[in-house]
């Protein structure tokens, strides 16, 4: 990597495209590998990452417009719709008018939603944990400061219509 990359502190500007592209070739075999590792052994939820993840959005922020969830997963308005009406015929999620403005409709996560998602997240969390013990110590330690990062790219990268983040 260049040199004004490992010298950037917090405050300066994003890193340089070249050193995204070189640290992502890196990556990316070892993440798609992993990736499909995870979805085999992971177990046997008939819900979708993309469901969990809207289920996980609607339990940190509340009840939400589907434009908001549209918005926020980084999909268009038809494939939350859709989505939201497959959680909500097996239960897990409930619309109801927006008592702020009547035109509008919310979609909150139901008790049986919420009590749904915790045993996924605990099944995903298990088999991740089961991947995981395969690693040292150290790079347990060193897989604990990467998911800070990942965390931290998950909270600031939105792609625009251009493909560039802001």
């Amino acid at each position: 990597m260049t040199q004004q990359h490992e010298e950037k502190g917090p405050a300066q500007s994003p890193s340089t495209y070249e050193d995204a592209v070189e640290v992502a070739r890196s990556i990316q075999p070892s993440l798609n590998k992993l990736i499909l590792i995870f979805q085999r052994t992971a177990e046997g939820s008939s819900l979708t990452t993309s469901q969990v993840s809207i289920m996980n959005q609607l339990r940190m922020r509340g009840p939400s417009r589907v434009s908001t969830i549209a918005q926020a997963e980084l999909i268009r308005m038809p494939t939350a719709s859709n989505a939201l009406y497959q959680l909500e015929r097996r239960g897990y999620v409930e619309r109801h008018r927006d008592e702020e403005d009547r035109r509008g409709v919310l979609v909150a996560l139901t008790q049986l939603g919420e009590s749904e998602l915790a045993i996924v997240s605990q099944q995903r969390a298990s088999a991740l944990a089961e991947i995981m013990r395969w690693l040292e110590p150290k790079d347990l330690e060193t897989a604990n400061e990467v998911a800070t990062v990942i965390s931290k790219l998950a909270d600031v990268y939105r792609p625009t219509m251009h493909g560039e983040q802001r």
